[in-house]
Order: structure tokens, then sequence, then C-alpha cells
């Protein structure tokens, strides 16, 4: 039954990969902030299809409905793929850092592409970082709010890293807040390719930190100790049955 549902999830992801992104394509003469809130239902898409195929539901509390009139910087646990999709629905309209590579990939990289992020060069560690704040600069003054992992790549659900002072930087020299957020999305979609498994993710969103008369250090920790807290203080891991999950779907 694994195997059947994790098929119909692939195909699903797959066709909309496509679809979106040849989308992107097509409707490359519109006004770009137009076509970033059509394609970004994409990943709104998958958030919604892997709840249908697999039963990853999800839940949020704390700040449920951060504003976000003011461009953001927002920092959160990085987990899982899903994470990825959901802040970018969430905080519409957003940008995130990836690597240049991805944007070469057919059909993905298009759709990536189109959804504005700071493509950087990994291979030169000086060259990034200027693209990094440059991109930044730009995203932030355009009203996207900017979305960065500073653990730097998804880590399991049991290690902890320390954090990346850049999005507290970034921060501090754009005089923008940032949103902390904490989650538990390792447990139900892995970060080493395990198996997805039912259940639900618990989604903890905090409230602005202000950057004001602190140093990148200092703001850093404070969102470091505010992520690490809550996401020890997530109840266990809820898990849904396949049954119990096909039945409310039914």
């Amino acid at each position: 039954m694994y195997a059947i549902r994790s098929t119909i999830f692939s195909i699903g992801y797959s066709v909309a990969t496509v679809f979106y992104s040849t989308l992107a394509v097509l409707l490359f003469m519109l006004p770009f902030k137009t076509r970033h809130k059509m394609i970004i239902s994409w990943t709104i898409f998958i958030v919604w299809w892997v709840n249908v195929t697999m039963g990853v539901k999800y839940r949020v509390s704390g700040n449920i409905n951060p504003d976000t009139q003011k461009p953001v910087v927002v920092l959160s646990k990085h987990q899982s793929t899903w994470e990825t999709f959901f802040l970018q629905g969430k905080f519409w309209p957003s940008s995130t850092i990836l690597k240049r590579e991805l944007l070469r990939i057919p059909f993905f990289g298009w759709g990536l592409k189109a959804l504005n992020p700071i493509a950087i060069d990994r291979t030169n560690p000086r060259e990034s970082l200027k693209q990094v704040r440059n991109g930044a600069k730009d995203r932030l003054d355009a009203g996207y709010n900017l979305i960065l992992f500073p653990e730097g790549t998804r880590i399991g659900v049991d290690e902890q890293v320390k954090y990346a002072r850049s999005g507290a930087d970034i921060a501090i020299a754009n005089n923008v807040d940032i949103i902390p957020v904490a989650h538990n999305a390792g447990h139900f979609w892995p970060c080493n390719k395990g198996k997805k498994r039912a259940g639900v993710i618990d989604v903890v969103i905090g409230e602005p930190i202000s950057p004001e008369g602190k140093t990148s250090k200092a703001l850093i920790a404070e969102v470091e100790l505010w992520i690490e807290s809550q996401v020890a203080a997530l109840p266990a891991p809820l898990s849904i049955s396949v049954k119990k999950s096909e039945q409310e779907h039914g």
C-alpha cells in the first residue's frame, strides 16, 4: 500500500512540476509579481498533494497569521523538503536562497527560477556571500520576504548544528525583523530520503524579533535559542495510520 501511495505522490509531483514550469515560460510577458503568484500555487499544491496521497498533515500555532506588510527575514528549522514548499506559500511573496545548479535542471529549474530565488555559486564562498547580500537587498526592497535556513542544509531530527549568521546580518543591514519558525517535519518527510510517514507536522511561528541595537552574533543566538527550545517543547510526533488517513480523505 505504501508503495502505491508513494508512486501516486511521485507521479502527481512530477506532473505538477512539468505543468507549472511550462506555465512559467508561457507567462513570461506578465508582470513579475503576477506571474510569481500564479507559480507559487505549485508549492501550495505539493503541500496539499502530500497530505492527500501520503497523509502528511500539518497544524500551525503561535503567530499563525504573521504581519508581513513590511518585508521580513524568515529563519526556519530545516529538517525536510516539506518546509521549503510550505514557507513559500505561507510567506508570499517570498524568495529563497539556493545553489545555482538547480536552475539548470529541465522543468524543475524553470519552475524554481520563476519563484525569484537568489541563486549562488557554492564553489566560490566569497562571491556567493556577495550574491546573497546584494540579492537579499534587492528582494527586500522589492517587497519580498526572504526565507533562509540558518543550519545551512537539512539535518536529521535528532541533530543540532550551529546557526550561520547570514540571516542576522541581512536583517541588521536592511533593518527588517526576523520571524523564527520551528517544526518537526523531518519526522514525516525525512531529509535522508527515508519513507514519508503519515502524521501531523507541528509548525510554530514566532513573533517578530527586532534587530535594532543587536550584533549579528547576539541576534542569531536569540533566534537559535527560540527555535531549538520550541522544537524541544513540541509534543511527541502524532502519527496517523494509513487506514485512518484514508478514511479522513474518503
